[in-house]
């Protein structure tokens, strides 16, 4: 599969002023000063404690042998305006951007979108900067999943009425994640996509279904923790 070579990929980097190894660049004066890293903090542990999606991936990368801690696998950071978040597979941290990331249910979708990737990096040891394949697999998984493509964020973006509208929007946002995150072409990640969608789209692990909203959510959540229980007749 063949980048882009008008300008060198940089693996997203670009899109983390905070991490980027060619000049990492500080937390702004503006942001301390309106407090944006505690504010995501926040919003993070109440994700984390309340989210029926963050609390089930949570204990799946638990039950694979990848604990994530907070202090440890997450981060608030500046970001480029363009993303609110993305997962590190160099550093295995999460970063959700402080500056792009303004309310509760954000915070809860872009939170749930990158654990998937970590969960799927713990699990399939996804080649996040070698195989776009790789990539375009846990994006397609990432925006199924996640609630990027739910009925009431695809309204906000005046798109909806389309036979298998969910498809279109994961094969989409894919795509547009692909091409965000990394310098290749449209057709490059638009033929990865295609490639890989039906198994990846079907691969609903470790929800078991696509959680379309957060009753749906629960109700995985329940089946996920009661997978391998043995019950008996009393």
């Amino acid at each position: 599969m063949e980048e882009d070579k008008s300008e060198k990929d940089d693996y997203g980097y670009h899109l983390f002023p905070e991490r980027d190894p060619r000049g990492r660049k500080r937390e702004p004066f503006l942001s301390k000063l309106y407090g944006l890293k505690l504010r995501c903090k926040a919003r993070m542990k109440i994700a984390m404690e309340t989210s029926p999606h963050v609390k089930l991936l949570l204990d799946a990368m638990n039950q694979a042998g990848c604990t994530a801690y907070r202090d440890r696998h997450f981060t608030c950071e500046e970001c480029d305006e363009r993303v609110g978040g993305g997962f590190d597979s160099s550093t295995s941290e999460i970063v959700i951007c402080q500056n792009n990331i303004n309310d509760q249910a954000n915070m809860n979708r872009m939170l749930t979108h990158e654990l998937i990737h970590a969960y799927d990096h713990c699990r399939a040891q996804v080649d996040f900067l070698g195989n776009i394949r790789h990539l375009a697999c846990t994006e397609i998984r990432a925006a199924s999943l996640s609630g990027d493509c739910s009925l009431t964020n695809e309204m906000s973006r005046f798109k909806f009425g389309i036979k298998q509208h969910h498809q279109t929007c994961v094969r989409d946002r894919a795509v547009r994640s692909i091409m965000a995150a990394r310098k290749f072409s449209q057709e490059a990640a638009e033929k990865a996509v295609d490639e890989v969608f039906e198994s990846c789209f079907h691969d609903r692990e470790p929800f078991g279904r696509i959680p379309h909203n957060t009753a749906e959510a629960n109700m995985a959540y329940k089946e996920f923790r009661n997978r391998g229980r043995y019950y008996a007749n009393i």
